[in-house]
């Protein structure tokens, strides 16, 4: 097992992978971060324990451990944007979301730098879920791949105005069947008390786009949910289970939905 990141096996044909909920910064690194950046706050805040049903449906979990500060797991190892022409965070980002610098003056890593965190940390987290999602191939004609993500509700420097509580990413219908997405769209349009979309702002990371291959039976999905929809936005960002527990049974059914859609799926993609 990797110092890494965490893994739960399961046999379903369901990988949860959450790759923005690490916190730890290494002990040897930590002199080159701003106050700002050692508080980590832009972490996908306690979406394991959001998304604790999923081992009860049989889902393998994949969990980082280490901050997105050190290296962003939802980037491609040559840093190309995303987003070509927004604003976003890169491999290593250098400001965070709120536009302030994460690290000291001369303390940015160069090339080499970033090279050694993509071989100390990029890699084990996607070795792991290429070697997972092929386990589970084995077992099941079709797998479905769960990015989840959340993010702070109002962020002026990346996006307008708020953002919906529940955004969808299926990389514009390239990275899952379409029964999956509308297995999706039907969820949604049944819990009117969150506001949601169908790849708008966030239309799946690296991640979702690298990975989601319905032809060869790997089927990903991305979901970037606010964080006022379970916790508190800021420090000390305290989970709040009242709020948890009116959004949770609707993510379980989301979650549900998308993988009886994927179990439903002809064997032959």
């Amino acid at each position: 097992m990797s110092s890494h990141y965490d893994l739960h096996r399961g046999d379903a044909p369901f990988l949860l992978s959450i790759p923005h909920v690490g916190t730890h910064i290494p002990d040897e690194l930590r002199e080159c971060y701003t106050p700002e950046a050692l508080g980590v706050a832009d972490t996908d805040w306690h979406l394991d324990t959001l998304y604790a049903f999923a081992r009860e449906l049989g889902a393998t979990v994949l969990t980082a451990r280490y901050s997105r500060y050190v290296i962003d797991l939802n980037r491609p190892e040559d840093d190309a944007s995303l987003y070509p022409g927004r604003i976003t965070t890169g491999l290593c980002p250098t400001e965070t979301f709120r536009g302030e610098p994460v690290y000291r003056d001369g303390m940015t890593p160069h090339d080499s730098e970033k090279h050694r965190r993509v071989q100390a940390y990029w890699h084990p987290y996607h070795a792991c879920l290429v070697e997972e999602l092929a386990r589970l191939r084995e077992r099941h004609p079709h797998v479905l791949l769960w990015e989840a993500h959340s993010i702070a509700s109002v962020l002026p420097r990346l996006f307008e105005g708020k953002l919906p509580d529940l955004n969808f990413g299926t990389a514009d219908g390239a990275s899952a069947a379409p029964q999956i997405e509308a297995a999706l769209n039907a969820v949604r349009a049944a819990a009117p008390a969150f506001t949601s979309v169908m790849n708008g702002r966030f239309k799946g990371g690296y991640i979702t786009r690298r990975y989601g291959a319905p032809d060869k039976g790997v089927h990903a999905a991305q979901l970037e949910m606010c964080q006022s929809t379970y916790m508190s936005e800021t420090a000390p960002f305290d989970y709040l289970p009242a709020l948890a527990n009116r959004v949770q049974p609707v993510l379980a059914q989301l979650v549900d939905a998308a993988l009886q859609a994927t179990v439903s799926l002809p064997a032959e993609a």
